[in-house]
């Protein structure tokens, strides 16, 4: 598989993955969206935005840089 291909699959998957989570936080309201359970727990927004930044970091300049 080349370089192409991988970055062609992998946005597929990434459009899978973000249809199926826009359907989950759908089903919440914003009370549940940012609620931590307990002082040492994130909310699903902190949560999320975490996965966010790690993914833009990690996708930007992909195969170009490292």
């Amino acid at each position: 598989m080349d370089g192409s291909e991988f970055l062609h699959s992998s946005i597929k998957q990434f459009e899978y993955y973000k249809q199926l989570g826009d359907r989950a936080f759908a089903q919440l309201g914003d009370e549940q969206l940012f609620r931590r359970f307990d002082d040492q727990a994130n909310s699903i927004a902190i949560l999320v935005g975490h996965m966010v930044g790690n993914m833009l970091s990690r996708w930007t300049d992909f195969l170009d840089s490292d």
